[in-house]
């Protein structure tokens, strides 16, 4: 089965629950699968970019959409990742030979590594999305 059908069902079962349980709304950070391929683009930018049916161009922002939620904005801080040059170099499957910004495949966004430090440094952005 489809990973993001399944996911789509899971908001839809959460947001079910949330709202028989009396909440108005609920705001979420979405993680958008596509934002990866443009990590050098700003959130704010990228919340911004629609198909011509006026749907984002982010599947799993439009199976929000879909399921009734607005983007709000970026959410600048969503997700902090910290590790020595070496935890960032096995996990990005890379070598960062010098202190500076890098491209890894997945981030939604550079990733700080200071070898002087011995720290790699990776601030997600995501978008907050309100579902009402």
């Amino acid at each position: 089965m489809n990973v993001a059908i399944v996911n789509a069902q899971q908001v839809a079962l959460l947001l079910d629950r949330a709202f028989n349980a009396g909440l108005k709304s609920v705001i979420a950070p979405v993680r958008p699968t596509l934002k990866s391929r443009y990590p050098l683009t700003a959130m704010e930018n990228f919340s911004r970019w629609k198909r011509p049916d006026g749907l984002h161009i982010d599947p799993w922002v439009r199976a929000h959409q879909r399921l009734g939620a607005t983007i709000l904005g970026a959410a600048p801080r969503s997700m902090t990742i910290v590790g020595t040059v070496a935890e960032w170099e096995q996990w990005a499957g890379m070598v960062f030979p010098e202190t500076g910004l890098y491209v890894v495949p997945d981030a939604l966004d550079l990733v700080q590594i200071d070898r002087e430090q011995d720290r790699g440094t990776y601030v997600e952005p995501n978008l907050w999305m309100r579902h009402a």
